[in-house]
């Protein structure tokens, strides 16, 4: 399956009730698991857009392990999650640990499964 498919898919089954479409950032680069940075763009059931809640994703590699970093796009005030063996919610500017927003299980959610489908046995 596409990658960029499965990462839609894997956030319609986290983030509900939306629906989500993966654009690259950079549509020219190689879309592999070794640096891959995509907007996830949000959808309500009728069709209409939800920029408010459209993600920006990073997946990179470091050593053998796949981490994840999850942002709110253009919302810096929110913070980020890193998605490696665990969460760690960090501020945006500073990268120092903090607590999880309100909404973080779903994002968390989100993380977790696309780690797992990304992380090879």
């Amino acid at each position: 399956m596409d990658l960029l498919v499965l990462i839609a898919k894997a956030a319609d089954v986290c983030l509900k009730p939306y629906s989500h479409a993966v654009v690259p950032a950079d549509p020219s680069a190689p879309g592999d698991l070794e640096d891959l940075t995509v907007r996830i763009e949000c959808r309500d059931a009728e069709g209409a857009r939800h920029s408010d809640r459209d993600l920006d994703l990073e997946i990179y590699r470091s050593g053998d392990e796949i981490n994840l970093m999850l942002a709110w796009r253009d919302q810096p005030e929110r913070p980020m999650l890193w998605q490696g063996r665990h969460p760690v919610w960090m501020n945006g500017d500073t990268g120092v640990r903090c607590q999880g927003p309100e909404d973080a299980a779903s994002l968390e959610a989100l993380g977790r499964r696309l780690r797992s489908l990304l992380q090879p046995d």
